[in-house]
């Protein structure tokens, strides 16, 4: 393979899409990355960087253009790095997210399954309820560049409401009109950083300016500016935020007029959406998504169902209307309180709620006997991690459905769970975010039963098991580790490691059982002599 040279030109035809949304052309092996380019376009290329494994590119010319091209409408796409697909047609938009969904589950997750469908969008504008608005160091209200903290000025942006957008350009005239300096980035000063809008079903919207500071200047005129340009604010926030990061919400909130809340409906359901709270972008899709997921849950009314990663309950009190009992977690104590109220408000009774990391907890509650039907998981981009994982199958739920979006993390989840017995059976993808290159996916992972697979007939003196083998107690644990380490290790932190390695423990340990008991996790130190033990034991 000859190697590609930057800034020649070379000819070649677009095959598919890369995650990011770019097309990918093969020339002699060389895997070259292009934007805005169309599958089954035959185009003519300029290299503009050389990478190790791979290339990107540039479109000089286009041979015959793809009936599934489209003109974008938007006048700052390709500046603006919010959206991806603006040059496609809405069902290659689809095609491409679907592919890309499946490519992850049987090549990452070694997956022997076909996404059933993926289900569009009916208006594919306009969806996003909640909208956030990064302001440069030039005043400039807008969205990223590509790959890039610059801010790109955006006037009207065709996936966030009409709302949303006035907001934001109420609040540049407020700073333009008293000079209220923007926040600068790369010297930490300046004052305003985001704006940050939430628009519920009724069109009512909540503005939250995000600052560097504990107070802005003139600060009801801000709060006029606002209402006078969107009739339908039910209030007006400052959040401040003086920590240099990309974090966009700092931690304290004063409400300047109105409320600090809005009130939605999703899945016939009522929910209370502060600035912080957790909530799918799209609710339309939203239903759709878990729709589905109640679908692959297979309720009765008589299940016990423990949703990990709940935020404010959305997920989890839909499930509770079809379930026995429904158990959520998470590590936001904020939204637990609305959950709790959502829950009250909603007349749902079967519903219990837990504040903690979602590993601490999925390790007490499967500690503590738990042993539900059905486990929902709905994590963020970084998917599960491996102890998250490992206590689910510890459980040994019937049905594991997963809730991703990031089709790259599930694909890796999947495995691990196949490792751990659980199979994915179904699959559907769920376009929450049109124009954009993100997708959601439910997956419903099976557990697997093994007298249904394969029977073998074992005598127990074929087996050569030693004493150690049969007979390694904790206390003989223990007592090998403080011998040799000259370390002390607790029961439950042999039970830790007994899971990490796949040994199923099912005794409760004295846990505590308070809501928002904290569980100690094993030293990195004690862990590798627990190890050790076991291996010794032969136990692994």
């Amino acid at each position: 393979m000859d190697r590609l040279h930057e800034n020649r030109i070379y000819t070649g035809t677009v095959e598919s899409y890369s995650s990011e949304g770019l097309g990918i052309v093969r020339l002699d092996g060389a895997v070259v990355f292009v934007p805005q380019a169309v599958r089954g376009e035959t185009i003519d290329l300029k290299i503009t960087k050389v990478m190790k494994t791979a290339a990107a590119g540039e479109i000089v010319k286009i041979h015959k253009p793809s009936p599934d091209r489209a003109q974008p409408e938007c006048p700052d796409y390709g500046r603006c790095g919010g959206c991806d697909f603006q040059h496609l047609t809405y069902p290659e938009e689809l095609w491409a997210k679907r592919q890309r969904v499946q490519d992850a589950l049987t090549r990452l997750g070694g997956a022997d399954i076909r996404v059933e469908e993926i289900l569009g969008a009916k208006n594919p504008l306009h969806y996003r309820n909640k909208s956030q608005y990064p302001v440069g160091a030039d005043g400039a209200i807008g969205f990223y560049r590509a790959r890039s903290h610059q801010v790109v000025l955006v006037k009207r942006c065709l996936i966030q409401p009409e709302a949303a957008d006035k907001t934001a350009a109420a609040v540049g005239e407020w700073m333009r009109r008293y000079k209220v300096p923007a926040y600068d980035e790369a010297t930490g000063k300046g004052l305003v950083r985001h704006v940050y809008v939430r628009v519920n079903r009724k069109g009512e919207s909540l503005c939250c300016v995000v600052i560097n500071g504990r107070q802005a200047p003139r600060e009801p005129e801000l709060a006029a500016y606002v209402c006078a340009t969107v009739p339908h604010t039910a209030g007006v926030l400052v959040n401040s935020n003086t920590k240099r990061g990309n974090v966009i919400l700092g931690e304290k909130y004063r409400t300047l007029w109105g409320r600090d809340y809005l009130m939605d409906t999703l899945c016939g359901l009522e929910f209370k959406l502060s600035v912080p709270s957790f909530y799918q972008v799209n609710r339309d899709q939203a239903e759709a998504l878990y729709g589905k997921a109640l679908d692959y849950a297979g309720l009765t009314g008589r299940e016990t169902v423990l949703d990990l990663y709940c935020g404010i309950g959305t997920i989890t009190l839909c499930l509770a209307k079809r379930a026995g009992r429904v158990i959520g977690a998470e590590i936001v104590p904020a939204a637990i309180r609305d959950a709790k109220e959502n829950a009250a408000r909603n007349h749902i009774e079967n519903a219990e709620f837990f504040c903690g990391d979602a590993a601490e907890t999925a390790a007490r509650l499967e500690a503590e006997g738990l042993r539900p039907d059905v486990i929902t998981v709905d994590p963020p981009r970084k998917g599960l991690a491996p102890e998250v994982i490992g206590s689910i199958a510890a459980m040994g739920p019937e049905r594991v459905v997963y809730v991703s979006c990031d089709p790259a993390t599930l694909g890796r989840d999947v495995k691990r769970f196949g490792e751990l017995g659980y199979r994915a059976v179904r699959a559907c993808a769920v376009d929450m975010f049109p124009a954009t290159r993100h997708v959601e996916t439910v997956v419903l992972l099976s557990k697997l039963k093994v007298d249904h697979h394969i029977e073998i007939e074992l005598k127990m003196d074929e087996l050569d098991l030693t004493a150690a083998e049969s007979k390694a107690t904790y206390d003989e644990i223990k007592a090998y580790v403080l011998n040799k380490y000259g370390l002390k290790v607790s029961q439950l932190y042999i039970a830790q490691i007994k899971r990490k390695c796949g040994i199923i423990e099912r005794k409760n340990y004295n846990v505590s059982k308070k809501e928002d008991a904290k569980v100690p996790q094993c030293p990195p130190e004690k862990e590798a002599a627990i190890m050790d033990a076991l291996k010794h034991f032969q136990m692994i």
